[in-house]
C-alpha cells in the first residue's frame, strides 16, 4: 500500500484518497517572468514522478499544475521591457514547456492560468468578507481598497508550518497609516495603482485591482478538483506562507472544521548550489537551459531522482558528472536492439530462467516506490538488474540477459529514464554540446576503432595498444566483444 509523508501531520500515512480509486492532485507551478531554473526542475521532476507512479498504481488521476501569469514581478518585468504582460508570459510559458519536455516531464491534465480564474477568486473573496474573516481597507490609508484576510480570526492558522500566531508575530508591528489590522494579515485583492498597465487591472465590487497570489491557487484548485483535494504539492519554500494561507482562506470559505482543504501535503526539499542558497547575487544561479548545455537532460533528471524528494539536494558540476557516469553504467547494460529476440534453440533452454529473481526485484522496486516514493532504493534496484545483466552475458545466457534487460527498461521507464538509444548514448557520453567542443568527433573515433581492428588482424598489437591508449586519453572507452568493438565516451 502506498504511504505518503504528510507535511501537515509530520508523519508517513497510508494513502487513502477521498474517493476510492480516484485522485485529485494540485501542484503549485511557476511564476512566468523568466526562464526556469534548476530549483524549478527539481519540483517539476519530483511531481512528475509522483503522477507517473499514481497512474501506474491504477489510480484515476486528475493532475493540475497551475501557471501564475499575473504578479508583481511579472508586471515589473513587462514594464521594464516595454511589452504587454501577455507577450511576456506567453514567451516564458513556451520556454517552460520546452525545458520540461526535454526533462521528460509529462504535461498535467490541466494547466490553468491565474488570469482565467479571476471571477472565481472574486467569488471566494466575497464569501470571506461575508463570513467576517476578511476586510477591506478604508480610504485614507496607504493600502486603501485592498482586501485582507484577518489571520487571527482563523483559529487553525499555523497548522501546516507548526507555528503559533503569536510566534509568527514576534517582532512584527502594524505600520501606522497602512490600514492592516494585524501585520500577519495577507492580501486577497490589490487595489490598482495609477501607473499599472491595463492588463493588470480587473473590475470588481471591491474596486479596480487584481488578485493576491495566495487566493489564485485556492480558486484554481477548487474549480478544477473540488474539495477536499487528495494531494497538494510544491517546493518546501511554499510551505509558509503560501500554503499556510491557502489552507486558511480555503477552509474559511468551506466553513467546515471537520473537512480539510487538503488530505495530504507534499513538499520537495530545498536545492542548494555548492552548499549555498541559489542566488543571482552570489553568481550561482543556473537556468535549466544553462545546465543542459553542459549535461544531457536525462542526466539532470537522473541526478534529481537519485535523491529522496524530501531530502536537501546539493547541485554542483561534480555531482552532475557523477550522475552522468552512473547513468552510463545503466545504459551499458542495454543491448543496441531493445526488441531483439532469442532464437528457438535458446528459448528452449530454461537452465537459468531469471523469472523468480525478477519477481523479487519487481517487488522491491514497488515497495520502494510505495514507501513515500523512495527513489534511492528504486534506483539501487536498477543497478542490481544491470549488474545481473552483465553477469548473465558473461555466461553467454542470452535468454536470461534479454529478460533482465526488458525488466530494467520497464522499471526505468516508470522513472522516466533509459529511453535513449544505447548506441547514441555511447557516442555522446551523455554530454551536452558545450562539453563536446574540442573533443574527437564521432567519425574520428570510428576511424581509429577501425584502424585498431585492422592492426589487430595484422597482429600489430603495439599499434592496436597505442590506438586504445590514445582513445582512452581522449575519454573514449572501448568494449571488445563477440560482435566487434563498441565505444562510448567516459
Amino acid at each position: 500500500m502506498l504511504h505518503i509523508y504528510n507535511t501537515l501531520s509530520r508523519t508517513k500515512e497510508p494513502f487513502t484518497p477521498h474517493r476510492p480509486g480516484r485522485v485529485g492532485m494540485y501542484v503549485c507551478g511557476i511564476t512566468v517572468y523568466d526562464f526556469c531554473h534548476i530549483g524549478h526542475a527539481r519540483m517539476m521532476v519530483v511531481f512528475d514522478l509522483v503522477q507517473r507512479w499514481l497512474r501506474h498504481s491504477g489510480y484515476q488521476l486528475t493532475y493540475v499544475r497551475n501557471i501564475t501569469d499575473i504578479e508583481d514581478k511579472i508586471i515589473r518585468r513587462a514594464v521594464e521591457q516595454g511589452i504587454a504582460i501577455s507577450e511576456l508570459t506567453s514567451r516564458f510559458i513556451q520556454a517552460m514547456h520546452e525545458d520540461l519536455d526535454v526533462l521528460r516531464v509529462q504535461r498535467p491534465d490541466h494547466e490553468p492560468r491565474a488570469t482565467a480564474y479571476v471571477p472565481q477568486m472574486l467569488g471566494m473573496i466575497r464569501k470571506l468578507v461575508d463570513n467576517g474573516i476578511a476586510y477591506q481597507v478604508g480610504p485614507g490609508h496607504a493600502l486603501a481598497g485592498d482586501v485582507h484576510f484577518a489571520v487571527r480570526r482563523f483559529a487553525r492558522y499555523g497548522q501546516l508550518s507548526g507555528r503559533s500566531v503569536d510566534d509568527l508575530r514576534a517582532g512584527e508591528r502594524v505600520i501606522p497609516g497602512e490600514g492592516k489590522q494585524d501585520p500577519l494579515d495577507f492580501v486577497l485583492w490589490k487595489s490598482s495603482k495609477p501607473d499599472e498597465p491595463s492588463e493588470a487591472i480587473w473590475a470588481s465590487e471591491f474596486g479596480e485591482g487584481r488578485p493576491g497570489w495566495h487566493i489564485e491557487c485556492s480558486a484554481m484548485s477548487e474549480s478544477l478538483l473540488g474539495t477536499p483535494i487528495d494531494i497538494h504539492g510544491g517546493g518546501a519554500d511554499l510551505q509558509f506562507p503560501h500554503h499556510e494561507n491557502e489552507i486558511a482562506q480555503s477552509e474559511a470559505v468551506m466553513g467546515c472544521a471537520s473537512q480539510p482543504f487538503v488530505r495530504y501535503w507534499m513538499h520537495n526539499g530545498f536545492l542548494r548550489v555548492d552548499n549555498e542558497k541559489m542566488s543571482k547575487s552570489l553568481g550561482n544561479f543556473f537556468t535549466i537551459r544553462e545546465v543542459i548545455e553542459q549535461f544531457d537532460p536525462e542526466v539532470v533528471r537522473f541526478y534529481i531522482l537519485r535523491a529522496h524528494y524530501r531530502s536537501p539536494l546539493n547541485y554542483s558540476d561534480a555531482h552532475l558528472d557523477d550522475a552522468r557516469l552512473a547513468l552510463l553504467r545503466l545504459y551499458g547494460a542495454l543491448s543496441d536492439e531493445p526488441q531483439a529476440k532469442a532464437s528457438e534453440s535458446e528459448t528452449s533452454d530454461h537452465s537459468a530462467d531469471p523469472s523468480e529473481a525478477l519477481d523479487v526485484w519487481r517487488q522491491r522496486f514497488q515497495e520502494a516506490m510505495d514507501d513515500d516514493f523512495n527513489t534511492p532504493v528504486a534506483v539501487a534496484v536498477l543497478f542490481e538488474l544491470a549488474a545481473e545483466i552483465y553477469r548473465t552475458r558473461d555466461q553467454n545466457n542470452k535468454v536470461a540477459a534479454l529478460k533482465l534487460e526488458q525488466a530494467l527498461r520497464a522499471h526505468a521507464a516508470l522513472l522516466g529514464l533509459l529511453d535513449q538509444s544505447p548506441v547514441a548514448v555511447r557516442e555522446s557520453g551523455l554530454l551536452g554540446r558545450a562539453r563536446r567542443q574540442g573533443q574527437l568527433s564521432d567519425d574520428a573515433i570510428e576511424a581509429k576503432v577501425i584502424e585498431r581492428g585492422l592492426a589487430k588482424q595484422a597482429r600489430d598489437f603495439a599499434r592496436a595498444d597505442f590506438l586504445r591508449a590514445e582513445l582512452a586519453e581522449a575519454g573514449i572507452v572501448l568494449e571488445d566483444g563477440p560482435q566487434g568493438t563498441r565505444w562510448r565516451r567516459q
